[in-house]
């Protein structure tokens, strides 16, 4: 699996492609499950095969959220990906198609941004000295 970084320059690649925008509209929504499958991973699961509502991306933050409330706070992050992935593939020759491949290059960047941050700030645990349950013991 790549990296974050390595996905982050995915991603900026496609923002700036000459490729069919259906092929790039693809390959972000792919970057975009590789993002949510190092959450998946990093929570010591396997990553699902299985889709929700027609989207693998949308079953992997499914199955991220799980136990983790406020990860659902990237679930309208992924769902507008998917949103511009279908607006992407079914009108592949629409006057704003650019446009449209610009936006899905910005939430895919935005949902990477989020789930490695969050990532980052989770990997701090319990164990950080300004961890709120070790203030709140005194300790």
């Amino acid at each position: 699996m790549r990296s974050f970084a390595d996905i982050e320059a995915g991603i900026d690649r496609l923002a700036d492609t000459d490729a069919p925008p259906g092929q790039a509209a693809a390959e972000l929504l792919a970057l975009g499950e590789e993002v949510l499958e190092h959450w998946v991973i990093a929570r010591g699961q396997a990553p699902t095969s299985e889709r929700k509502e027609g989207f693998r991306l949308l079953a992997l933050h499914r199955q991220g959220a799980k136990g983790d409330p406020s990860f659902n706070a990237c679930r309208e992050t992924a769902r507008e990906l998917a949103y511009h992935y279908n607006l992407i593939a079914l009108e592949p020759d629409h006057p704003e198609v650019r446009q449209r491949l610009r936006l899905a290059t910005m939430v895919a960047r935005h949902l990477c941004l989020f789930v490695s941050g969050k990532m980052e700030v989770a990997g701090l645990g319990e164990f950080c000295c300004s961890s709120r349950p070790l203030r709140a013991g005194g300790g």
